[in-house]
């Protein structure tokens, strides 16, 4: 692909295309959101594959001060590769999570290795192995669960995630893919937030991807979508994969915003 885009002469302009970050926002209506929770953001970072994506990850350090938000969630893909060192792109995740104001909870993704989980968590992030966490303001709490990579080590276990979490308490999966949302509405999440996609990173004039590498409806590929009472978020990411390039599908980062329904 990169020869290609070289040859063809628009190497050049889906650099640059893949250095400009834009800043989404996402606002979540539900009357699972308590009062307390009212106006809650979550900033999400999602494929940022730091060791290949440096000017990407010049513009989201610039970003970031600007930013207002309660928690950051991190939706895996950390590193460019899917085998091999780790050593440069935990570097590169210790230099922007320095820059992020905590809490900041996390998965792996189909490119990440656990080896690179104890040095994610000394940087501060709580990593969600099929776990969850509580997050509580005055009496009220929403669940924030987090499983392991579903798309290629196929180690995820929604029913351990989701096993504390009271079915009348708002609560939130983290997972790399999106591909198990049926799972995750059958489990009763309210919220589901992703990435692996990359909205297609290389698309067709009207952001219509050439491929999603995921087995999902192209409706679920990118932005926000609905399954059955589940809302639902997949990130385009804002790093790229394979090759540091993007045509007609903007880089992002998210901030989403709970909203109790009127």
């Amino acid at each position: 692909m990169r020869l290609f885009l070289i040859v063809a002469g628009l190497y050049g302009r889906g650099r640059r295309n893949a250095a400009r970050l834009e800043v989404k926002t996402n606002t979540i209506v539900s009357d699972r959101v308590s009062l307390a929770f009212e106006g809650f953001r979550i900033l999400q970072l999602s494929d940022l594959h730091i060791d290949m994506s440096a000017d990407a990850m010049i513009c989201l350090e610039s970003i970031l001060p600007d930013l207002e938000y309660d928690i950051c969630v991190l939706t895996g893909d950390y590193r460019a590769h899917t085998f091999g060192p780790y050593q440069t792109a935990l570097a590169g995740m210790a230099r922007l999570c320095s820059r992020i104001t905590k809490p900041i909870y996390g998965v792996l993704g189909n490119h990440d290795t656990i080896r690179m989980l104890p040095g994610l968590e000394e940087m501060g992030v709580r990593m969600l192995l099929n776990e969850s966490v509580v997050i509580a303001r005055d009496s009220a709490r929403i669940h924030l669960a987090g499983v392991d990579d579903a798309h290629f080590y196929r180690a995820d276990n929604i029913e351990k995630a989701a096993s504390e979490i009271p079915p009348d308490e708002f609560s939130i999966l983290l997972s790399h893919t999106p591909e198990i949302y049926q799972q995750a509405a059958h489990a009763e999440f309210d919220l589901l937030l992703s990435g692996h996609t990359h909205g297609g990173q290389i698309c067709l004039p009207g952001r219509i991807p050439i491929t999603l590498d995921s087995v999902l409806p192209r409706r679920m590929g990118s932005g926000s979508w609905k399954y059955h009472k589940m809302q639902g978020y997949t990130s385009v990411g804002a790093g790229s994969s394979l090759v540091f390039a993007r045509f007609n599908c903007p880089p992002e980062i998210t901030l989403h915003r709970l909203q109790r329904s009127a």
